[in-house]
């Protein structure tokens, strides 16, 4: 069996922001319960006990939401102890978190440090950018409270990257952004665009990003970068890190380079269990965790319809000289027809920049 990452949602969709761009917010709408409760530690046992089981080599577990910080400090002490019992000799376990940061305490932030948790903290970019979308119940801005986040991280030692939703307004307001992390010494950093809801395609959401939106950031956050990099200051931003892997003839580590869906866990708030994070839909629930081993629900017919959907290749990408690059994209960033709604911008990405990101291949190679 492979190393493996279960995503856990120990809160189901619970969150104490009221983002307008959520994406899992609308996938729980799109459900017969939205929230799914909270994740019992019997449950939890048998998540963990499962993942020993099948697993070999290292066993991730992601926990995200919702919010899971709302599942309490306690839940993850009981989580670490659990680990520990069911651990298996030449098995690693690894953990992360995916935060909005606005309950991070001290407490907190020493726990997840002296217990190697890896963080993302989601933040998109200076206050006037970030508070536009990411919002509390009472429609205030989270801004302040991400930032405390941050200066407990780094009293604790705690180890954090970053997480960006590109929007329409950010992506244009990219070199801002850039900055703003560059002056805070952000140096891991995530861009994901942002998606519609399920049943409002188009890009007619205030905050939805188009396809000029975005080419425009990839061109421009590559110039960044390199501009950077040529005075020898790597900064990790992952989708260039996977391309750039890619061109040095390593498979990609992010799921939506790979074109096309590969077998994964998401456990949610009663213990069913899910091929996607973008897909926690009734019609894709592969099971109860306990009840069906992951070997039984990786290879359940429900899992390989998931993923053969997925396999499609469009004609057109067959005879793009970028697909071996781009792959068509993440499967929830495709159209009716099964293409990817940004290969346009994509495109027009790699014809402007190919040449720039062969030169800083070449870096890479010289510098390993």
């Amino acid at each position: 069996m492979p190393p493996i990452t279960i995503l856990i949602k120990p809160a189901s969709s619970a969150c104490n922001l009221a983002c307008s761009y959520c994406f899992y917010k609308d996938v729980a709408a799109h459900r017969d319960h939205a929230f799914e409760g909270m994740l019992s530690m019997n449950l939890m046992e048998k998540v963990i006990a499962s993942g020993m089981e099948y697993a070999e080599h290292s066993c991730t577990f992601a926990f995200q939401g919702g919010e899971p910080t709302l599942a309490g400090l306690d839940f993850y002490r009981n989580v670490l102890e659990l680990q520990q019992r069911y651990q298996k000799p030449g098995v690693k376990i690894l953990n992360t978190i995916q935060t909005n940061g606005t309950l991070i305490d001290e407490q907190w932030a020493q726990f997840l440090a002296e217990n190697h948790f890896l963080v993302g903290l989601s933040l998109d970019g200076p206050a006037e950018i970030h508070n536009l979308n990411r919002t509390d119940l009472q429609q205030k801005g989270s801004f302040n409270t991400v930032m405390r986040a941050v200066r407990l991280f780094r009293k604790y030692q705690t180890e954090f990257n970053i997480l960006c939703v590109l929007t329409r307004r950010n992506a244009r307001a990219v070199e801002k952004v850039f900055r703003f992390y560059q002056k805070e010494d952000f140096r891991w950093l995530q861009f994901i665009p942002c998606l519609d809801p399920f049943d409002i395609p188009g890009k007619n959401m205030a905050y939805s990003l188009s396809e000029d939106d975005y080419a425009f950031f990839l061109i421009k956050i590559f110039d960044l970068w390199f501009a950077e990099y040529k005075k020898g200051n790597y900064i990790s931003i992952r989708h260039l890190d996977n391309w750039l892997s890619i061109m040095l003839g390593n498979p990609p580590e992010a799921c939506s380079m790979i074109g096309h869906c590969s077998p994964q866990f998401v456990v949610e708030g009663d213990g069913s269990v899910y091929p996607c994070d973008f897909f926690v839909l009734d019609q894709w629930n592969l099971g109860t965790v306990g009840s069906r081993s992951f070997a039984e629900i990786v290879s359940s017919q429900t899992a390989k319809d998931f993923i053969s959907t997925s396999m499609v290749i469009p004609p057109s990408c067959k005879e793009c000289r970028w697909y071996p690059l781009c792959r068509n994209g993440c499967r929830r960033e495709r159209d009716e027809n099964g293409k990817n709604i940004y290969c346009k911008a994509v495109r027009e990405f790699f014809d402007a920049r190919f040449g720039q990101m062969q030169q800083a291949v070449q870096m890479l190679r010289w510098n390993n």
